[in-house]
């Protein structure tokens, strides 16, 4: 069996596959020291607060810039087209695996700002960040649900009464009008 994963007195070492290599940070010109969020996955029958972060990176983006505010850090990214197509105001977007509420978005020129509290700053690695640093991004899985339902359309997922489409009269028969 493979392994080289070696935990060391201030941190760890472990394997990426090219996977990991070719979606996250992990894959990038390092721009300095790197750091890495680290939660305990969510239990069963516990509490969901923001939204579900699956921890399944689907890109990179950089850092624009940050401005401290009197209750705040106003914090700017760009995102690839991969994921900016997921990106909406006031949605939600994981940076570095941390679940934050897009605060404006810029369609154009793909980039979003968010809004961070002082405890997130200070107990997640957002606050070594500085412009240019590389940043790991997921898309709210609800949107790429959405995309995937769309781009296959109802009729190849048959509804369980074994309609194939969801309109004004099967709404009705269920109580939805």
């Amino acid at each position: 069996m493979f392994n080289s994963e070696k935990k060391l007195d201030d941190g760890f070492i472990a394997t990426a596959s090219p996977e990991t290599l070719g979606r996250t940070t992990l894959g990038q010109a390092p721009t300095g020291k790197q750091y890495v969020n680290l939660e305990t996955s969510l239990q069963v029958g516990g509490k969901v607060g923001g939204h579900f972060v699956m921890g399944h990176v689907d890109g990179v983006g950089q850092m624009v810039g940050s401005v401290q505010t009197a209750t705040s850090w106003e914090m700017e990214f760009t995102a690839p087209d991969t994921i900016a197509r997921y990106i909406v105001p006031k949605g939600s977007i994981a940076i570095n695996g941390i679940s934050l509420t897009v605060a404006e978005y810029n369609q154009e020129l793909c980039q979003f700002k968010v809004a961070v509290i002082p405890l997130t700053y200070v107990d997640t690695n957002l606050r070594y960040l500085a412009p240019g640093s590389w940043v790991n991004l997921e898309g709210d899985i609800l949107g790429k649900y959405v995309e995937k339902f769309l781009s296959v359309g109802n009729s190849a997922m048959p509804l369980a009464n074994g309609k194939d489409e969801v309109n004004p009269a099967f709404l009705a028969e269920h109580g939805y009008l």
